[in-house]
């Protein structure tokens, strides 16, 4: 009996063995996720490294997204249309504006969560004061001047500004557009005023009112972002220069993601999320151009053809990279001009949201071609 208990005490003692090798001899808890890389400060550029994304529930689910008449807002269509902010849980609603100051007024107001806001107002109005934070791109380039027919010389070739002088210009004072022009009459030793050698900048309120001064006897030519060059175009004037074509303007930031600096603090996941949604976007918009075009269309009413050249043309990309460093330069040079008083744009630039939203990507699709583009690009660009 005392033999048989042996037994079966040793049978006993085996099995606890194998079972103590099976856990580890300790009690086992699921792996805390690695948090992501974060910057010292909201200026600061991490790289995102894929991790496992850990569900967090959004702050809000509804979200105000204001935009401009322009098809460099094309990643807000592309993501509304595709149901990508659907995927990521939002509700967005679009709202058109009519300009930079606008767009501020509705992130100011609460009617806006989020606004596609050209670079050079984004800085001027950082410098005055309002707490606006960018935490993303939208476009790089895009922009240009475009001049009568009746004024081109015989031999024009396109970039030579020169044909502007002794001609009122219409512009859009606190523009990327109108700083771009500045910078190429300076490098040019084109003196600005009335006169043959001169040119003469008349200011209008927005991109709409300048282009439309062209109906007029007095406008000669007039700064245009997209679409507005291929409208242009169609109407029978001459595009004078396209800012990509400069050496001057390599990659300029254009319109730029831009929140309530508050609002980016307390509300991250929703940001992320909206963040996530865009970057889909331009994911489908790089392998799906002709449906990428229907979608563009559904908000900005020209043909096809047109918003087909203004997107994949060559002269502009819708991108949602922060492009920090682009953007901090161009800064310097709103600053140079007499634009604004300089001040520390760092504190008023955040990587981060992006940041996390490509690595949560990343790590979702850690083979996918354009997410690993983005990745490289971010290491050099932020």
């Amino acid at each position: 009996m005392k033999k048989a208990i042996s037994v079966a005490a040793l049978l006993l003692a085996v099995l606890l063995v194998f079972s103590a090798c099976a856990t580890g001899g300790t009690t086992t808890t699921s792996p805390t996720p690695t948090p992501a890389s974060t910057p010292t400060d909201s200026g600061a550029a991490t790289t995102p490294t894929p991790e496992v994304p850990t569900p967090a529930p959004l702050e809000q689910t509804t979200f105000a997204l204001g935009h401009l008449n322009s098809t460099a807002h094309l990643l807000g269509f592309v993501a509304e249309q595709e149901g990508f902010f659907a995927e990521e849980g939002l509700t967005v609603t679009l709202t058109l504006f009519a300009s930079a100051g606008e767009l501020v007024a509705g992130l100011e107001s609460g009617k806006l969560d989020a606004a596609f806001i050209g670079s050079v107002p984004v800085v001027t109005q950082q410098s005055a004061g309002h707490d606006i934070t960018v935490f993303g791109g939208a476009m790089s380039n895009g922009h240009g001047y475009v001049l009568k027919s009746e004024f081109i010389p015989e031999g024009f070739q396109e970039g030579d500004i020169t044909v502007l002088k002794g001609r009122n210009v219409a512009s859009v004072k606190n523009s990327v557009q109108d700083l771009e022009l500045l910078v190429l009459l300076k490098n040019n030793g084109i003196e600005i005023g009335e006169g043959a050698d001169k040119v003469n900048i008349i200011y209008f309120d927005s991109q709409k009112d300048a282009y439309n001064a062209l109906a007029g006897a007095q406008i000669d030519a007039a700064s245009v972002y997209s679409p507005y060059a291929s409208i242009a175009k169609n109407a029978g004037h001459t595009v004078v220069y396209y800012c990509n074509e400069a050496e001057e303007f390599h990659n300029q930031p254009c319109c730029r993601q831009v929140a309530l600096t508050t609002a980016l603090a307390a509300k991250p996941n929703t940001y992320i999320a909206f963040e996530r949604a865009l970057i889909k976007a331009f994911k489908f918009s790089q392998e799906n151009h002709a449906q990428t075009v229907a979608d563009v269309g559904k908000y900005i009413t020209i043909d096809a053809a047109d918003i087909e050249y203004e997107v994949y043309g060559g002269h502009a990309q819708s991108h949602p990279d922060p492009d920090r460093i682009a953007t901090f330069a161009l800064k310097e040079d709103t600053v140079a001009f007499g634009y604004t008083a300089d001040y520390d744009i760092t504190q008023l630039y955040n990587v981060d949201i992006y940041s996390r939203a490509l690595n949560s990507l990343l790590a979702e699709n850690p083979n996918d071609s354009v997410y690993k583009e983005l990745l490289a690009y971010f290491t050099t660009a932020d």
